[in-house]
């Protein structure tokens, strides 16, 4: 009796790279591959208003941003950290926190590992600081809160109970709030990357 193969475990990237999702390493991770993932995963399952999506690369540069204001002084090695905070997304997209929890371990499991491969490649420490966590998520929080009044439907006193109240002025996040295209978001996401990176 023939024994059944197992099912195909890696996704061929556009850089050639052939990414095992199970296994991922970080030999086989590339910037290009993450911006051009990232700026073209809709955020909120794509529940927004407007014609364009608002994306995972330019979500991570406005968390970065604002990460940026939080701790002016953070050092280059944890801003780039923050920019890369949801970069496993590029290969297993955008889930919303219910569909997450539903899931369990099946997809934090999946989710971390990519994490791992990820902060290695880009040689990040894979198990950061309680510090850095915990700045990075008040970072995220804040995007959150903008991103789900201004798109997602959020009265702001629901993003307020769910979010809390944004410590940092969305006057300062203009730019990055409005809405672009994919091309625009990825040049932007790779953009930032790069000067971080430059910056080490």
């Amino acid at each position: 009796m023939k024994t059944k193969p197992a099912p195909r475990a890696w996704q061929r990237m556009l850089s050639g790279r052939r990414l095992d999702i199970l296994n991922p390493s970080p030999l086989d991770v590339e910037i290009e591959d993450i911006a051009h993932g990232l700026a073209r995963v809709a955020r909120w399952n794509g529940q927004t208003h407007g014609g364009m999506i608002f994306s995972v690369a330019q979500h991570s540069v406005l968390v970065a941003e604002i990460f940026d204001r939080l701790d002016p002084a953070a050092p280059a090695r944890w801003r780039l950290h923050a920019l890369l905070h949801d970069a496993p997304e590029y290969v297993i997209g955008d889930m919303i926190s219910p569909f997450k929890a539903a899931l369990g371990t099946v997809y934090s499991d999946v989710e971390e590992r990519l994490a791992r491969a990820i902060l290695q490649r880009f040689s990040l420490n894979p198990d950061p600081p309680a510090a850095l966590t915990r700045l990075t998520k008040k970072a995220d929080r804040i995007s959150a809160f903008y991103e789900a009044t201004l798109y997602a439907g959020f009265e702001t006193d629901e993003a307020k109970r769910l979010f809390g109240a944004p410590e940092v002025d969305s006057r300062f996040l203009e730019d990055l709030l409005l809405p672009m295209g994919s091309e625009e978001a990825q040049a932007l996401f790779l953009q930032r990357f790069q000067v971080l990176e430059n910056a080490l």
